[in-house]
């Protein structure tokens, strides 16, 4: 395969996804067929964006100073089975689905889509066990199991979140194109997975996993995961381990030090006993095969108005993501602005969570059950610009999401990306350092 002059910048793009659709309504699935103890359902979702960014970024050999119309749409759907086993009431389960994505018109402010993506591939193909009670001490479906083709999120995304970088044609001459739609990222299977979960939902439980992506854009990596959490209805704290093993050594140039890394993070989130106080925070250390070592962490804490008119929430984030840290499978496991901070800056111009501090400040409004409103505000400062970029930027971005009935929704955003130097002198941004103005417009449904 080849490279690129932008070649060195690939390890950080861990990027790629700003939205999903758990965020927006749970899924539904219309029943095929059911008796007392089968059902087999029909999954269908999907989603639609249009998209414009003022402003190119040099991520690409085919990103562009000039400004960009795109368009990503993608559709999923699928069989899904379960089967109970009396009288445990443990149960077998498979899921099988496909996902279709396209990109259209110029591809995005990056570049790493060129409008021609189109591909139809299987996503989900996944069978498992659950124990029903048949083992009282660890709750109902206390023992699950499972293996194949699935998505993995551990924590909040802070480490693991799907594999959801989905690159197109416009990187290295699409030798990573996994059929584009690039912001919504509708692939986040992991390609092989044999997972243990132990515990219900509530009190001790924990997971033992093996994950083996098939994304080039990622160096394909396989890893052992290892967790262990304690849930109440008000907090969780638990304890993470990855240990990369391998990478595919066709695109290891992408991640020169992944093979051997080994991740240890504490993490937990609790309301301190305050029903209104959310306060949130998580430390992960990384030591790589190299005997480098790595860190990110963040400290959270927000606070809902509950007795104002529209419920105002607040909150503050700190985080920050050493000069080397590689950000691994991160994601918007918890809620939009978490992992991808910044739409412009989580997408497209940097910094990919690496070698980067980012204040961020939400605002949040629910003026009626279906329609909810937000503003964040981001600061961001690079840690070592001899690196090569110096990435600092500021951004604010609006946004509204309107539930219009169980099955459907619509999010307009809305962002205003102000970067302190232009791709000329250390920055991402093409052609100078004014402000993009970027705007977006998202159609999903859930059947």
């Amino acid at each position: 395969m080849t490279t690129s002059r932008y070649s060195p910048l690939l390890p950080r793009l861990a990027a790629g996804t700003v939205i999903t659709l758990s965020m927006c309504g749970s899924a539904s699935a219309l029943e095929l067929y059911k008796t007392a103890d089968t059902t087999v359902s029909l999954n269908l979702s999907g989603m639609a964006g249009v998209s414009h960014s003022q402003k190119g970024y040099a991520q690409s050999e085919t990103a562009e100073a000039k400004g960009r119309d795109w368009q990503d749409g993608f559709v999923k759907y699928g069989l899904g089975l379960t089967h109970t086993l009396s009288p445990t009431g443990a149960s077998l389960y498979a899921n099988v689905a496909w996902v279709s994505s396209a990109t259209w018109g110029q591809g995005d402010a990056a570049g790493f889509t060129t409008g021609d993506e189109r591909r139809t591939h299987i996503e989900d193909l996944v069978v498992g066990w659950k124990s029903g009670d048949l083992f009282p001490a660890l709750g109902h479906d206390g023992i699950d199991i499972s293996y194949g083709r699935q998505y993995i999120q551990v924590g909040d995304g802070f480490l693991i979140s799907g594999d959801s970088l989905s690159f197109g044609r416009g990187v290295l001459d699409g030798e990573l194109n996994r059929g584009g739609a690039y912001y919504l990222a509708p692939r986040q299977s992991f390609e092989k997975t044999a997972v243990l979960r132990l515990g219900g939902d509530q009190g001790w439980r924990g997971d033992l996993m093996w994950l083996k992506s098939g994304n080039p854009g990622q160096a394909k990596p396989e890893m052992a995961v290892g967790s262990v959490e304690h849930v109440t209805d008000d907090d969780t704290f638990g304890a993470t381990y990855i240990k990369v093993l391998d990478t595919d050594s066709d695109f290891a140039f992408l991640y020169p030090d992944r093979k051997d890394t080994k991740v240890y993070s504490l993490y937990g989130h609790s309301n301190a006993g305050v029903e209104n106080l959310f306060l949130s925070a998580q430390y992960a250390y990384q030591n790589k095969g190299n005997d480098d070592s790595e860190n990110a962490w963040y400290l959270e804490a927000g606070w809902k108005f509950s007795e104002l008119t529209w419920s105002p929430y607040v909150s503050y984030r700190f985080s920050r993501f050493s000069e080397g840290y590689d950000p691994l499978f991160y994601g918007n496991g918890r809620a939009l602005g978490t992992w991808f901070q910044g739409e412009v800056a989580a997408n497209y111009a940097g910094p990919f969570s690496t070698n980067t501090r980012v204040h961020q400040v939400t605002l949040s409004l629910t003026p009626t059950e279906n329609l909810s409103l937000g503003v964040m505000a981001y600061l961001f400062d690079t840690l070592d610009t001899d690196q090569g970029r110096n990435l600092d930027a500021n951004e604010i971005d609006l946004y509204g999401t309107w539930t219009i009935n169980d099955h459907w929704w619509v999010m307009p955003i809305l962002g205003r990306y102000n970067p302190d130097v232009s791709a000329d002198n250390g920055g991402s941004q093409l052609g100078d350092s004014g402000t993009n103005y970027y705007s977006q417009l998202l159609v999903g449904f859930n059947f």
